[in-house]
């Protein structure tokens, strides 16, 4: 059992989950001996950026040119979208450029261009460093605020794909002014700007094509202006190559990540119980666009300062050792019980035995 004699029925959760990290650990160390490209971690993570934003500005001319049809580059430009999220999520942890500002705040802002749909990436590295000290409670507005703990409804499907619906949401269920006005502010300062745009064009998008259609079935087409029909060109076209591929992008992240963390009744600081392994071949549709999420983010949790390419190169093993210590496999009952680790019969408690000598 990966170079330890006790079983994990006699190690508390604490010696499980240092375990696991110890495990995972040697196994980046062993692969940056075998590979030692990969301990140029800065020149990675440029090299990573500057393939994702080629890719994305190559399939949009390519589809402006008409040489690449629309459906294929909302999906790449969604897939190269989803590598600038886990640079993000890197940076937010510091592991490129950390002792060269200039340089990482460049990617920072980078990362932010290409997925427009998202928060204010320096706001969000609050929010995801607190998501670590408390992940699975109240106090963990970042999974919280993708609709980790709500049941599953109409109101969650709207939630989990469009952040500023879940925001909408939120500001309706308030049930006091004061309350409604926090939500309002807090949701300007973190969308501002480029959010703001991204899900108002989005909007109107919905709203142009959907009055279309209708006009088109009552059998009297809408008399657009000429200046509506040319930003309408402008907003199609960001449709098909920036706006849509960051929606589906949203969507496939939100959904495996708000179902593959605990949320409610878990211990504090247990983090054999915080997140599940969430990878069933019948959710790759929506992996390939989160790179992978639900198989590897839960490795982050007990090892947080590997990045991500590190992180699925260990999977094989890493999933090995989650599973032997007891971290869960596929639990598809936290979609009924609103991510809850043991449903309504209150706190779930680990086992808690010390290893005798």
């Amino acid at each position: 059992m990966h170079g330890t004699c006790a079983s994990p029925e006699r190690l508390n959760a604490q010696q499980r989950a240092a375990h696991i990290r110890q495990v995972v650990l040697a196994r980046g160390e062993e692969l940056r001996r075998r590979y030692p490209i990969l301990r140029h971690q800065d020149a990675l993570g440029a090299g990573i950026l500057a393939f994702a934003l080629a890719g994305m500005i190559g399939s949009a001319l390519l589809y402006i040119n008409g040489e690449l049809a629309g459906w294929a580059c909302l999906l790449l430009n969604a897939f190269f979208a989803s590598l600038t999220h886990e640079l993000e999520h890197d940076l937010i942890h510091s592991m490129y450029f950390r002792k060269q500002r200039m340089s990482h705040n460049l990617m920072m802002g980078l990362v932010w261009l290409a997925r427009p749909s998202t928060i204010n990436p320096w706001i969000r590295r609050h929010l995801h460093l607190n998501h670590h000290k408390v992940s699975g409670s109240e106090a963990d507005m970042e999974e919280r605020a993708i609709t980790n703990g709500e049941p599953w409804g109409l109101a969650r499907l709207l939630m989990v794909g469009d952040n500023v619906m879940s925001a909408f949401i939120r500001l309706l269920r308030a049930k006091t002014w004061a309350h409604k006005r926090s939500i309002l502010k807090r949701t300007l300062k973190v969308y501002f700007p480029l959010a703001l745009l991204h899900w108002g064009a989005w909007y109107v998008f919905l709203g142009f094509h959907g009055a279309n259609a209708v006009a088109g079935l009552l059998g009297s087409p809408i008399d657009w202006s000429a200046s509506t029909l040319a930003t309408m060109q402008v907003i199609d076209i960001a449709a098909v190559v920036i706006i849509g591929p960051n929606v589906l992008r949203t969507f496939c992240l939100h959904f495996i990540s708000s179902n593959m963390h605990y949320y409610g009744d878990i211990e504090p600081g247990n983090v054999i119980q915080q997140t599940q392994v969430l990878n069933p071949w019948w959710l790759w549709p929506l992996q390939a666009f989160c790179f992978n999420f639900g198989s590897s983010h839960g490795i982050h949790h007990f090892v947080v300062k590997e990045p991500f390419y590190i992180r699925q190169l260990t999977v094989p093993v890493a999933h090995q050792v989650m599973r032997e210590m007891g971290v869960r496999f596929n639990d598809y009952g936290t979609f009924g019980r609103a991510n809850r680790f043991a449903g309504e019969d209150g706190v779930a408690r680990e086992k808690a035995e010390t290893v005798q000598a």
